[in-house]
């Protein structure tokens, strides 16, 4: 931690309650919501747009509501910053840019504004999403059996500020590896949706009962596929922060709704050391993961699968169903990939699932759902056609990983004077 003794040349102390309005706003009721108009966000949201994700089940208030409160209160605008407040979750900052209209719900959420000359809100962003940040803010929280952050404690949290031109620097070199990100998700979603149009336009107009081109037949997934499911770890055996020779352990909640991977959501690791009869769950590039459990009343994630890109870093867990490709059909993993992630194949694989609760797929259940197989050649071309998308995708991943490792890596150096930045070019002292 960088102590107030090694001040770097040029940088002062100060508060934020000192540099910048730091409030909350007025609250949002369920009375409120409306089914379209102006959304708004509560630290669920911030929270996935933080991570770069995006708002899976926007809500919304009425443009009029919206513009009583902002004409009495105000409402967020590009160069202000949230901050979720309360739970496991708080202390992720979201800095606004290029959002246009939308309010908050307050409560869960504080909104910093108005940031005199001493500071600039880009860079604060960075500092507060700094091991540095997350120390300061992590001392700041109150409460035991759920922690938050309260408006008077951010107000009186210290911080060492660069002059204003070098903490617009350092947010500039940090945002170089945001954009750069942002761009390569970006790409990474229009290959995927090439990759699904061309799917459905191969094999989408064809329903079992249709009278099937030569050579095609309605046959069952398991025909295709070697199932295994996940391993049952005991809580006492998983650690919940990265340690050396660990796998990440795979679970459900790294497959997004409606399929696809969240490679930034392991919460579970698990000893090299103890995986020795493991081999079988440890996971390769190109195994599909699927989801074998939901909630009822909110079915998203049931018989949807996300895609490994990479090699011997994670290890499946229980209620996730891995799936590797066993055929001598021709059938390859981007066939399957967007076969589990298309409409009609999950709602047939979920007309097998039981009913409670929770709805869960058996395995005979999976391997049994029916699908149409088209024949060798046409799969061979198929797999020809859609591989190079997959694999340029799994370039743009690994680069993501890779950029991402990097910024965050410079980052705390960043923030104590470690490493400076002079007219944009980085010098370590």
């Amino acid at each position: 931690m960088l102590s107030t003794n090694h001040i770097p040349e040029g940088w002062v102390e100060s508060t934020l309650g000192s540099a910048v309005e730091i409030l909350s706003s007025k609250r949002i009721f369920a009375a409120d919501y409306v089914s379209d108009g102006i959304p708004f966000y509560r630290s669920k949201e911030i929270i996935e747009k933080s991570k770069g994700g995006t708002i899976s089940t926007p809500l919304f208030i009425t443009e009029k509501r919206y513009n009583d409160i902002k004409e009495i209160f105000g409402a967020p605008v590009n160069g202000d910053l949230l901050i979720s407040a309360v739970g496991d979750r708080a202390g992720i900052p979201y800095y606004i840019k290029d959002d246009g209209d939308f309010y908050f719900k307050d409560g869960n959420l504080i909104w910093f504004r108005n940031f005199n000359e001493k500071l600039s809100s880009h860079y604060l962003c960075y500092f507060l999403k700094s091991r540095i940040g997350q120390y300061k803010l992590d001392s700041l929280m109150i409460g035991s059996a759920q922690k938050a952050l309260t408006i008077v404690g951010i107000k009186s949290m210290k911080l060492l500020l660069p002059p204003l031109p070098e903490q617009k620097a350092i947010a500039k070199v940090l945002t170089a590896f945001d954009d750069k990100i942002e761009l390569l998700q970006a790409q990474n979603k229009t290959l995927e949706t090439m990759a699904q149009t061309i799917f459905k336009e191969w094999f989408g107009k064809y329903q079992i009962g249709d009278e099937l081109p030569e050579g095609w037949r309605v046959g069952e997934f398991g025909e295709v596929i070697e199932f295994i499911n996940g391993y049952a770890f005991k809580s006492k055996e998983l650690y919940t922060e990265p340690i050396e020779n660990a796998y990440k352990v795979f679970k459900m909640g790294d497959i997004n709704k409606g399929g696809g991977f969240k490679p930034g959501k392991t919460k579970g690791y698990f000893p090299k050391s103890m995986s020795t009869k493991l081999n079988k769950y440890i996971l390769k590039n190109g195994d599909l993961l699927m989801s074998m459990t939901d909630m009822k009343d909110a079915v998203s994630l049931l018989g949807h699968t996300a895609l490994m890109i990479y090699e011997d870093e994670y290890i499946v867990n229980q209620r996730v169903g891995l799936i590797r490709v066993k055929n001598d059909l021709n059938i390859e993993y981007p066939y399957l990939y967007l076969l589990t992630n298309n409409d009609d194949f999950i709602a047939g694989i979920r007309a097998g699932a039981n009913s409670g609760v929770q709805v869960n797929l058996s395995t005979q259940g999976i391997k049994e759902t029916e699908f149409i197989i088209a024949d060798k050649e046409t799969n061979k071309v198929f797999n020809n056609v859609v591989m190079p998308l997959f694999e340029k995708r799994k370039a743009n991943s690994q680069m993501i990983k890779e950029l991402a490792k990097t910024r965050d890596t410079l980052l705390p150096k960043l923030m104590s004077g470690q490493v400076r930045v002079t007219k944009e070019k980085l010098q370590i002292s």
